[in-house]
Protein backbone atom coordinates (compact mmCIF):
# COMPACT_ATOMS: atom_id res chain seq x y z
CA UNK A 1 0.00 0.00 0.00
CA UNK A 2 0.99 3.79 -0.31
CA UNK A 3 2.31 3.75 3.28
CA UNK A 4 5.53 1.74 1.87
CA UNK A 5 6.45 5.10 -0.18
CA UNK A 6 6.90 6.79 3.09
CA UNK A 7 8.98 3.66 4.71
CA UNK A 8 11.33 3.44 1.66
CA UNK A 9 12.34 6.79 0.89
CA UNK A 10 15.06 7.81 2.46
CA UNK A 11 15.37 11.21 3.89
CA UNK A 12 13.46 12.09 6.31
CA UNK A 13 10.33 10.69 5.11
CA UNK A 14 8.77 7.74 7.28
CA UNK A 15 10.79 5.78 9.25
CA UNK A 16 14.19 6.06 11.40
CA UNK A 17 16.95 6.95 9.83
CA UNK A 18 21.13 6.38 11.06
CA UNK A 19 22.59 9.72 11.38
CA UNK A 20 24.21 10.84 8.39
CA UNK A 21 21.78 9.33 6.01
CA UNK A 22 21.00 10.57 2.43
CA UNK A 23 17.67 10.51 0.25
CA UNK A 24 16.78 7.53 -1.68
CA UNK A 25 14.34 7.91 -4.39
CA UNK A 26 10.22 7.08 -3.96
CA UNK A 27 8.45 4.12 -4.96
CA UNK A 28 5.22 4.63 -7.17
CA UNK A 29 1.86 5.88 -4.98
CA UNK A 30 -1.38 4.39 -6.00
CA UNK A 31 -4.21 7.29 -5.72
CA UNK A 32 -7.80 7.12 -4.78
CA UNK A 33 -10.65 9.20 -4.85
CA UNK A 34 -13.15 8.20 -2.51
CA UNK A 35 -16.85 9.71 -2.47
CA UNK A 36 -18.69 12.36 -0.02
CA UNK A 37 -19.91 11.09 2.60
CA UNK A 38 -22.45 13.21 4.95
CA UNK A 39 -21.13 14.93 7.83
CA UNK A 40 -22.79 14.77 10.68
CA UNK A 41 -25.72 17.40 11.17
CA UNK A 42 -23.92 18.91 14.39
CA UNK A 43 -20.60 18.82 16.15
CA UNK A 44 -21.86 18.42 19.68
CA UNK A 45 -19.74 15.17 20.43
CA UNK A 46 -16.75 16.07 22.44
CA UNK A 47 -17.41 14.77 25.67
CA UNK A 48 -18.86 11.87 23.36
CA UNK A 49 -16.32 9.28 24.83
CA UNK A 50 -17.55 7.53 28.29
CA UNK A 51 -14.82 5.33 28.99
CA UNK A 52 -15.23 1.91 29.97
CA UNK A 53 -13.47 -0.29 32.56
CA UNK A 54 -11.45 -3.42 31.37
CA UNK A 55 -14.66 -5.59 32.07
CA UNK A 56 -17.03 -3.90 30.39
CA UNK A 57 -16.08 -4.57 26.93
CA UNK A 58 -18.58 -5.78 24.93
CA UNK A 59 -17.00 -9.53 23.56
CA UNK A 60 -19.90 -9.99 20.92
CA UNK A 61 -19.85 -6.68 19.61
CA UNK A 62 -15.83 -6.80 19.02
CA UNK A 63 -16.47 -11.09 17.78
CA UNK A 64 -18.66 -8.99 14.91
CA UNK A 65 -16.35 -6.15 14.21
CA UNK A 66 -14.03 -9.26 13.93
CA UNK A 67 -16.05 -11.26 11.33
CA UNK A 68 -16.63 -8.69 9.21
CA UNK A 69 -13.33 -7.16 9.18
CA UNK A 70 -12.49 -10.74 8.10
CA UNK A 71 -15.07 -11.27 5.48
CA UNK A 72 -12.97 -7.73 4.12
CA UNK A 73 -9.77 -9.99 4.32
CA UNK A 74 -11.61 -12.60 2.11
CA UNK A 75 -13.35 -9.84 -0.38
CA UNK A 76 -9.33 -8.99 -0.86
CA UNK A 77 -8.08 -12.04 -1.71
CA UNK A 78 -7.83 -13.39 -5.01
CA UNK A 79 -8.31 -16.78 -6.41
CA UNK A 80 -4.25 -17.14 -5.56
CA UNK A 81 -5.12 -16.84 -2.23
CA UNK A 82 -3.37 -12.90 -1.70
CA UNK A 83 -5.01 -10.30 -0.44
CA UNK A 84 -4.79 -7.14 -2.52
CA UNK A 85 -3.85 -3.87 -1.50
CA UNK A 86 -7.22 -2.31 -0.75
CA UNK A 87 -10.84 -2.72 -1.96
CA UNK A 88 -13.37 0.14 -2.96
CA UNK A 89 -16.51 -0.27 -1.10
CA UNK A 90 -18.22 2.86 -3.04
CA UNK A 91 -19.40 0.48 -5.80
CA UNK A 92 -23.73 -0.75 -4.61
CA UNK A 93 -22.20 -3.49 -7.17
CA UNK A 94 -19.72 -5.08 -4.16
CA UNK A 95 -16.20 -4.15 -3.28
CA UNK A 96 -13.39 -3.89 -6.28
CA UNK A 97 -9.88 -5.29 -5.11
CA UNK A 98 -7.11 -3.68 -6.83
CA UNK A 99 -4.35 -5.34 -8.45
CA UNK A 100 -1.45 -5.11 -6.48
CA UNK A 101 -0.32 -6.51 -3.63
CA UNK A 102 2.64 -6.41 -1.24
CA UNK A 103 4.27 -8.93 1.47
CA UNK A 104 3.05 -7.36 4.19
CA UNK A 105 -0.20 -7.52 2.54
CA UNK A 106 -0.05 -11.38 1.98
CA UNK A 107 1.25 -11.84 5.64
CA UNK A 108 -2.46 -9.73 6.83
CA UNK A 109 -4.19 -12.30 4.62
CA UNK A 110 -1.88 -15.03 6.66
CA UNK A 111 -2.58 -14.26 10.15
CA UNK A 112 -6.31 -12.62 9.95
CA UNK A 113 -7.15 -16.58 8.48
CA UNK A 114 -5.70 -17.76 11.63
CA UNK A 115 -7.26 -15.78 13.74
CA UNK A 116 -10.78 -17.03 12.03
CA UNK A 117 -10.33 -19.98 12.92
CA UNK A 118 -9.72 -19.26 16.30
CA UNK A 119 -12.40 -17.20 17.03
CA UNK A 120 -15.00 -19.78 15.45
CA UNK A 121 -15.38 -16.98 12.20
CA UNK A 122 -14.40 -20.34 9.52
CA UNK A 123 -13.48 -23.57 10.44
CA UNK A 124 -10.39 -25.52 10.77
CA UNK A 125 -10.62 -27.28 7.44
CA UNK A 126 -11.28 -23.97 5.65
CA UNK A 127 -8.55 -22.55 7.24
CA UNK A 128 -5.86 -24.99 6.13
CA UNK A 129 -7.26 -24.94 2.53
CA UNK A 130 -6.84 -21.09 2.30
CA UNK A 131 -3.54 -21.03 4.48
CA UNK A 132 -1.97 -24.00 1.96
CA UNK A 133 -3.39 -21.94 -1.37
CA UNK A 134 -1.70 -18.30 0.24
CA UNK A 135 1.67 -20.92 0.90
CA UNK A 136 0.77 -22.50 -2.27
CA UNK A 137 1.43 -19.20 -4.38
CA UNK A 138 4.06 -17.46 -2.19
CA UNK A 139 6.55 -20.55 -2.93
CA UNK A 140 6.17 -19.49 -6.47
CA UNK A 141 6.49 -16.31 -6.25
CA UNK A 142 10.01 -14.19 -7.57
CA UNK A 143 12.18 -13.84 -5.06
CA UNK A 144 15.98 -12.42 -4.43
CA UNK A 145 18.53 -13.34 -1.84
CA UNK A 146 15.17 -15.38 -0.09
CA UNK A 147 13.00 -12.43 0.12
CA UNK A 148 10.29 -10.96 -1.50
CA UNK A 149 10.03 -8.05 -4.22
CA UNK A 150 7.29 -5.04 -3.12
CA UNK A 151 4.86 -5.31 -5.24
CA UNK A 152 2.97 -8.02 -7.31
CA UNK A 153 -0.21 -8.34 -9.01
CA UNK A 154 -2.23 -10.42 -6.99
CA UNK A 155 -4.31 -11.57 -10.22
CA UNK A 156 -1.65 -13.99 -10.99
CA UNK A 157 1.49 -13.38 -9.24
CA UNK A 158 3.87 -11.40 -11.59
CA UNK A 159 6.17 -8.91 -10.46
CA UNK A 160 5.12 -5.76 -11.09
CA UNK A 161 6.90 -3.23 -13.22
CA UNK A 162 3.79 -0.25 -13.92
CA UNK A 163 1.74 1.01 -11.49
CA UNK A 164 -2.24 -0.12 -12.05
CA UNK A 165 -4.13 2.68 -13.89
CA UNK A 166 -0.96 5.09 -13.91
CA UNK A 167 1.23 3.16 -16.25
CA UNK A 168 3.95 4.95 -13.63
CA UNK A 169 7.08 2.53 -14.04
CA UNK A 170 7.81 0.43 -10.43
CA UNK A 171 11.21 -0.31 -9.54
CA UNK A 172 11.11 -3.78 -8.29
CA UNK A 173 12.52 -3.76 -4.48
CA UNK A 174 13.42 -5.64 -1.13
CA UNK A 175 11.69 -4.22 1.73
CA UNK A 176 13.19 -5.37 4.67
CA UNK A 177 10.10 -4.27 6.68
CA UNK A 178 7.52 -5.47 4.58
CA UNK A 179 9.79 -8.90 4.47
CA UNK A 180 9.27 -8.78 8.14
CA UNK A 181 5.30 -8.66 7.70
CA UNK A 182 5.36 -11.74 5.54
CA UNK A 183 7.42 -14.23 7.19
CA UNK A 184 5.37 -13.03 10.51
CA UNK A 185 2.64 -14.13 8.62
CA UNK A 186 4.33 -17.64 7.03
CA UNK A 187 5.23 -18.47 11.01
CA UNK A 188 1.71 -18.06 12.59
CA UNK A 189 0.16 -19.71 9.57
CA UNK A 190 2.96 -22.51 10.24
CA UNK A 191 2.16 -22.47 13.99
CA UNK A 192 -1.19 -23.07 12.84
CA UNK A 193 -1.07 -25.99 10.31
CA UNK A 194 1.41 -28.42 10.79
CA UNK A 195 1.52 -29.80 7.52
CA UNK A 196 2.29 -26.75 6.14
CA UNK A 197 5.42 -26.76 8.56
CA UNK A 198 8.39 -28.14 6.17
CA UNK A 199 7.24 -25.86 3.22
CA UNK A 200 7.13 -23.32 5.37
CA UNK A 201 10.76 -23.72 7.30
CA UNK A 202 11.90 -24.25 3.30
CA UNK A 203 10.86 -21.05 2.35
CA UNK A 204 12.29 -19.31 5.50
CA UNK A 205 16.16 -21.26 5.10
CA UNK A 206 17.02 -18.76 2.83
CA UNK A 207 15.73 -15.49 4.15
CA UNK A 208 18.87 -14.52 5.50
CA UNK A 209 17.94 -11.16 7.77
CA UNK A 210 22.06 -10.43 7.44
CA UNK A 211 21.93 -9.53 4.05
CA UNK A 212 19.74 -6.23 4.95
CA UNK A 213 22.43 -6.20 8.05
CA UNK A 214 25.24 -3.14 8.50
CA UNK A 215 27.87 -4.48 10.84
CA UNK A 216 28.61 -1.68 13.68
CA UNK A 217 31.91 -0.23 13.00
CA UNK A 218 32.87 2.21 15.85
CA UNK A 219 35.66 4.00 13.89
CA UNK A 220 32.24 4.86 12.13
CA UNK A 221 29.22 4.75 13.50
CA UNK A 222 27.25 6.76 10.60
CA UNK A 223 28.60 4.35 7.69
CA UNK A 224 28.52 1.23 9.72
CA UNK A 225 25.43 1.67 12.55
CA UNK A 226 24.28 -1.30 13.27
CA UNK A 227 21.40 -1.72 11.82
CA UNK A 228 18.83 -2.48 8.35
CA UNK A 229 18.81 -1.09 5.22
CA UNK A 230 15.36 0.13 4.30
CA UNK A 231 16.28 -2.14 1.28
CA UNK A 232 17.51 -3.09 -1.69
CA UNK A 233 17.14 -2.87 -5.42
CA UNK A 234 18.00 -6.37 -6.73
CA UNK A 235 18.59 -4.95 -10.28
CA UNK A 236 22.00 -3.24 -9.25
CA UNK A 237 22.15 -4.73 -5.70
CA UNK A 238 21.93 -1.04 -4.83
CA UNK A 239 20.71 -0.06 -1.29
CA UNK A 240 19.01 2.75 -0.04
CA UNK A 241 20.52 5.81 1.56
CA UNK A 242 18.54 5.07 4.90
CA UNK A 243 18.72 2.46 7.53
CA UNK A 244 16.30 2.01 10.16
CA UNK A 245 17.69 3.46 13.45
CA UNK A 246 14.58 4.67 15.62
CA UNK A 247 13.75 1.86 18.10
CA UNK A 248 9.93 2.59 18.76
CA UNK A 249 8.73 1.71 14.94
CA UNK A 250 7.73 -1.19 13.04
CA UNK A 251 10.92 -2.33 11.41
CA UNK A 252 11.85 -3.21 14.57
CA UNK A 253 9.82 -6.72 13.54
CA UNK A 254 12.61 -7.46 11.56
CA UNK A 255 15.55 -6.70 13.80
CA UNK A 256 13.38 -9.04 16.43
CA UNK A 257 12.81 -12.01 13.55
CA UNK A 258 16.55 -11.85 12.91
CA UNK A 259 17.48 -11.42 16.57
CA UNK A 260 15.61 -14.92 16.66
CA UNK A 261 16.77 -17.03 14.39
CA UNK A 262 20.40 -15.70 14.76
CA UNK A 263 21.16 -14.29 11.67
CA UNK A 264 21.60 -10.42 13.30
CA UNK A 265 23.83 -10.09 16.36
CA UNK A 266 22.14 -9.83 19.65
CA UNK A 267 23.83 -6.29 20.13
CA UNK A 268 21.67 -4.83 16.76
CA UNK A 269 19.17 -4.42 19.41
CA UNK A 270 21.44 -2.17 21.43
CA UNK A 271 22.63 -0.16 18.43
CA UNK A 272 18.48 1.03 17.64
CA UNK A 273 18.11 4.88 18.66
CA UNK A 274 15.35 5.67 21.49
CA UNK A 275 15.53 8.98 20.57
CA UNK A 276 18.49 10.63 18.60
CA UNK A 277 21.83 11.48 20.75
CA UNK A 278 20.83 15.18 22.17
CA UNK A 279 23.16 17.02 19.59
CA UNK A 280 21.26 15.42 16.56
CA UNK A 281 18.01 18.33 15.54
CA UNK A 282 15.16 16.33 16.00
CA UNK A 283 11.60 16.99 17.00
CA UNK A 284 12.31 17.74 21.28
CA UNK A 285 15.41 18.08 22.66
CA UNK A 286 15.79 14.63 24.93
CA UNK A 287 16.30 14.11 28.59
CA UNK A 288 18.04 10.86 29.37
CA UNK A 289 22.22 9.72 30.00
CA UNK A 290 24.44 7.36 28.48
CA UNK A 291 24.80 4.21 30.15
CA UNK A 292 26.23 0.79 29.35
CA UNK A 293 24.00 -2.15 28.04
CA UNK A 294 25.94 -5.55 27.68
CA UNK A 295 28.74 -3.54 27.05
CA UNK A 296 27.64 -1.11 24.28
CA UNK A 297 26.84 2.62 25.09
CA UNK A 298 23.18 3.27 24.64
CA UNK A 299 21.53 7.08 24.73
CA UNK A 300 18.88 6.34 27.40
CA UNK A 301 16.90 9.71 25.78
CA UNK A 302 12.98 10.19 26.10
CA UNK A 303 10.60 12.96 25.14
CA UNK A 304 8.35 15.00 27.52
CA UNK A 305 4.40 15.29 26.02
CA UNK A 306 2.29 16.61 28.68
CA UNK A 307 3.98 15.68 31.39
CA UNK A 308 4.70 11.87 30.09
CA UNK A 309 8.21 10.50 29.58
CA UNK A 310 7.89 8.89 26.43
CA UNK A 311 9.62 6.85 24.12
CA UNK A 312 8.90 8.60 20.92
CA UNK A 313 8.48 6.89 17.30
CA UNK A 314 9.94 7.95 14.45
CA UNK A 315 6.72 10.09 12.76
CA UNK A 316 3.99 10.00 15.62
CA UNK A 317 2.15 7.14 14.24
CA UNK A 318 -0.13 4.80 15.75
CA UNK A 319 1.17 1.78 13.74
CA UNK A 320 4.98 2.65 14.35
CA UNK A 321 4.87 1.75 18.25
CA UNK A 322 1.66 -0.76 18.49
CA UNK A 323 1.67 -2.65 15.72
CA UNK A 324 4.98 -5.27 16.59
CA UNK A 325 3.30 -5.76 20.00
CA UNK A 326 0.84 -7.27 18.46
CA UNK A 327 2.53 -10.34 17.73
CA UNK A 328 5.49 -9.73 20.48
CA UNK A 329 4.49 -9.42 24.25
CA UNK A 330 6.82 -6.69 24.51
CA UNK A 331 4.79 -5.63 27.58
CA UNK A 332 4.69 -8.33 29.25
CA UNK A 333 8.32 -9.12 29.08
CA UNK A 334 9.23 -5.30 29.38
CA UNK A 335 6.77 -4.13 31.93
CA UNK A 336 8.25 -1.06 33.59
CA UNK A 337 9.75 0.00 29.62
CA UNK A 338 7.94 -1.28 26.89
CA UNK A 339 5.05 -1.42 28.59
CA UNK A 340 5.15 1.36 30.05
CA UNK A 341 5.83 3.38 27.25
CA UNK A 342 3.05 1.74 25.03
CA UNK A 343 0.77 3.16 27.72
CA UNK A 344 2.01 6.47 28.00
CA UNK A 345 1.53 6.66 24.01
CA UNK A 346 -1.68 5.83 23.44
CA UNK A 347 -2.86 8.48 26.39
CA UNK A 348 -1.08 11.47 24.71
CA UNK A 349 -2.54 10.12 21.12
CA UNK A 350 -5.94 10.05 22.87
CA UNK A 351 -5.25 13.84 24.89
CA UNK A 352 -3.74 15.08 21.28
CA UNK A 353 -7.32 14.19 19.73
CA UNK A 354 -9.59 15.01 22.43
CA UNK A 355 -7.92 18.01 24.16
CA UNK A 356 -5.32 20.11 21.85
CA UNK A 357 -6.68 19.92 18.49
CA UNK A 358 -9.97 19.87 20.44
CA UNK A 359 -11.22 17.06 17.34
CA UNK A 360 -13.99 14.74 19.59
CA UNK A 361 -11.96 11.89 18.39
CA UNK A 362 -8.84 10.09 18.38
CA UNK A 363 -6.13 7.57 16.52
CA UNK A 364 -3.90 8.99 14.02
CA UNK A 365 -1.66 6.97 11.87
CA UNK A 366 -0.98 6.43 8.37
CA UNK A 367 -4.43 5.93 6.10
CA UNK A 368 -6.56 6.56 3.15
CA UNK A 369 -7.13 10.20 2.70
CA UNK A 370 -10.72 10.64 2.58
CA UNK A 371 -10.46 13.07 -0.47
CA UNK A 372 -8.70 10.68 -2.20
CA UNK A 373 -4.77 9.41 -1.71
CA UNK A 374 -2.39 8.35 0.96
CA UNK A 375 -1.08 10.41 3.71
CA UNK A 376 1.14 9.85 7.16
CA UNK A 377 -1.21 10.51 10.16
CA UNK A 378 0.20 11.02 13.50
CA UNK A 379 1.03 13.22 17.03
CA UNK A 380 3.70 15.27 15.33
CA UNK A 381 5.09 15.80 19.48
CA UNK A 382 5.60 11.76 19.87
CA UNK A 383 8.11 11.64 16.81
CA UNK A 384 11.39 12.16 16.48
CA UNK A 385 11.18 13.98 12.77
CA UNK A 386 11.26 17.28 12.50
CA UNK A 387 7.74 18.01 10.94
CA UNK A 388 6.82 14.44 11.01
CA UNK A 389 3.56 13.32 11.14
CA UNK A 390 0.54 15.56 11.74
CA UNK A 391 -2.90 14.60 12.73
CA UNK A 392 -4.45 16.77 10.13
CA UNK A 393 -4.38 16.55 6.04
CA UNK A 394 -3.33 20.45 6.10
CA UNK A 395 -0.16 19.18 8.69
CA UNK A 396 -0.51 21.67 11.85
CA UNK A 397 2.71 20.69 13.33
CA UNK A 398 4.10 21.41 16.83
CA UNK A 399 7.15 23.08 17.93
CA UNK A 400 9.18 21.96 20.65
CA UNK A 401 9.20 25.03 23.72
CA UNK A 402 6.74 27.14 21.82
CA UNK A 403 3.03 27.37 22.37
CA UNK A 404 0.64 24.79 21.00
CA UNK A 405 -1.08 25.80 18.23
CA UNK A 406 -5.10 26.73 18.59
CA UNK A 407 -7.20 24.02 18.41
CA UNK A 408 -8.51 25.71 15.28
CA UNK A 409 -5.45 25.50 13.61
CA UNK A 410 -6.46 21.42 13.43
CA UNK A 411 -8.35 21.77 10.36
CA UNK A 412 -9.48 18.51 8.42
CA UNK A 413 -8.06 15.92 10.96
CA UNK A 414 -8.38 12.43 9.50
CA UNK A 415 -8.59 9.61 12.13
CA UNK A 416 -8.20 5.90 11.49
CA UNK A 417 -9.97 3.29 13.28
CA UNK A 418 -7.33 1.02 13.31
CA UNK A 419 -4.96 2.89 15.57
CA UNK A 420 -8.33 3.01 17.77
CA UNK A 421 -7.67 -1.20 17.59
CA UNK A 422 -4.32 -0.83 18.11
CA UNK A 423 -4.49 0.63 21.77
CA UNK A 424 -7.33 -1.77 22.58
CA UNK A 425 -4.55 -3.25 25.66
CA UNK A 426 -4.02 0.42 27.05
CA UNK A 427 -7.66 2.14 26.74
CA UNK A 428 -10.48 -0.75 25.87
CA UNK A 429 -12.71 1.22 27.07
CA UNK A 430 -11.81 4.64 25.23
CA UNK A 431 -11.57 2.82 22.02
CA UNK A 432 -14.70 1.19 22.02
CA UNK A 433 -16.21 4.37 22.46
CA UNK A 434 -14.27 6.04 20.27
CA UNK A 435 -15.00 3.58 17.09
CA UNK A 436 -18.71 3.74 18.29
CA UNK A 437 -18.63 7.44 17.91
CA UNK A 438 -17.04 7.11 14.54
CA UNK A 439 -19.63 4.95 13.53
CA UNK A 440 -22.15 6.64 15.04
CA UNK A 441 -21.27 10.24 13.90
CA UNK A 442 -19.82 9.81 10.67
CA UNK A 443 -21.08 6.32 9.28
CA UNK A 444 -18.18 5.04 9.29
CA UNK A 445 -19.02 1.71 9.70
CA UNK A 446 -19.80 -0.67 6.35
CA UNK A 447 -22.40 -3.56 7.72
CA UNK A 448 -21.01 -6.49 6.77
CA UNK A 449 -17.19 -5.24 5.73
CA UNK A 450 -16.05 -3.38 9.11
CA UNK A 451 -14.63 0.04 9.28
CA UNK A 452 -14.31 2.40 6.47
CA UNK A 453 -9.90 3.30 6.37
CA UNK A 454 -10.33 6.59 7.47
CA UNK A 455 -12.60 9.91 8.37
CA UNK A 456 -11.93 13.64 8.23
CA UNK A 457 -13.79 14.07 11.24
CA UNK A 458 -13.92 18.27 10.78
CA UNK A 459 -16.12 17.17 6.86
CA UNK A 460 -16.96 14.32 7.78
CA UNK A 461 -15.82 12.48 4.37
CA UNK A 462 -15.58 9.11 5.02
CA UNK A 463 -12.88 6.94 2.94
CA UNK A 464 -14.71 4.48 0.61
CA UNK A 465 -11.52 2.50 0.67
CA UNK A 466 -10.36 -0.70 2.80
CA UNK A 467 -6.33 -1.20 2.97
CA UNK A 468 -5.11 -4.99 3.69
CA UNK A 469 -2.43 -3.56 5.91
CA UNK A 470 -5.27 -1.54 8.24
CA UNK A 471 -7.54 -4.62 7.91
CA UNK A 472 -4.96 -7.34 9.00
CA UNK A 473 -3.87 -4.67 12.40
CA UNK A 474 -7.43 -4.45 13.01
CA UNK A 475 -7.68 -8.58 12.79
CA UNK A 476 -4.88 -9.09 14.79
CA UNK A 477 -5.95 -6.45 17.57
CA UNK A 478 -9.33 -7.89 18.05
CA UNK A 479 -8.20 -11.15 17.98
CA UNK A 480 -5.45 -10.65 21.00
CA UNK A 481 -8.49 -8.70 23.15
CA UNK A 482 -10.96 -11.49 22.21
CA UNK A 483 -8.65 -14.50 22.33
CA UNK A 484 -5.46 -13.37 23.98
CA UNK A 485 -2.20 -14.85 22.85
CA UNK A 486 -3.77 -16.48 19.75
CA UNK A 487 -1.14 -15.19 17.38
CA UNK A 488 1.50 -15.23 19.51
CA UNK A 489 2.73 -18.66 19.82
CA UNK A 490 5.32 -18.51 17.69
CA UNK A 491 6.79 -15.02 19.11
CA UNK A 492 7.07 -16.54 22.45
CA UNK A 493 9.22 -19.79 21.62
CA UNK A 494 12.50 -20.41 20.05
CA UNK A 495 14.75 -18.05 19.55
CA UNK A 496 12.12 -15.36 20.25
CA UNK A 497 12.18 -16.64 24.05
CA UNK A 498 16.00 -17.30 24.40
CA UNK A 499 17.52 -14.42 22.19
CA UNK A 500 14.64 -11.90 22.36
CA UNK A 501 13.20 -11.87 25.15
CA UNK A 502 16.29 -11.30 27.59
CA UNK A 503 16.96 -8.42 25.67
CA UNK A 504 13.47 -6.77 26.62
CA UNK A 505 14.23 -8.12 30.15
CA UNK A 506 17.13 -5.78 30.34
CA UNK A 507 15.61 -2.63 29.08
CA UNK A 508 15.59 0.22 31.07
CA UNK A 509 14.21 3.32 29.45
CA UNK A 510 14.68 6.27 31.29
CA UNK A 511 11.46 6.98 31.61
Amino acid sequence: MDRRTFITAAGTGAAALSLGAVSAPSASAAQSAPSLAAAPAARSVRSAHTAQPVHALDTPLLLRWFRDTYHSIEAMTTDLGLATDKIDVSDSGGPVQSRQTSPTNIGCGLWSTVAAAGLGVIGEATMHRRLERTVRTVEKLERHHGFWLNWYDAHDGSVLTEWPGTGDPVRPFLSSVDNAWLITGLRIAADASPALRPRVARILATADWSYYYTPYDPADPVAGPGQLRGGFWPDTEEPTGHHYGALNTEPRMASYLGIADGSLPADHYWHLLRTMVPENEQEQHPQGSYVAMDGIRVWQGHYTHRGRKIVPSWGGSMFEALMVPLFVPEAEWSPQSWGLTHQRYVRSQIEHGMEEAEYGYWGFSPANIPEGGYQEYGVDAIGMQVDGYASNTDRTYTTDGAPLPPASAFTNGVVTPHASFLALPYAPGEAVANLRALDRDFGAYHEGLGFRDSVNVRTGRVSDYMLALDQGMIAAALAQAIRPGLLQRPFRTGGFRSRVRPLLAKERFSI
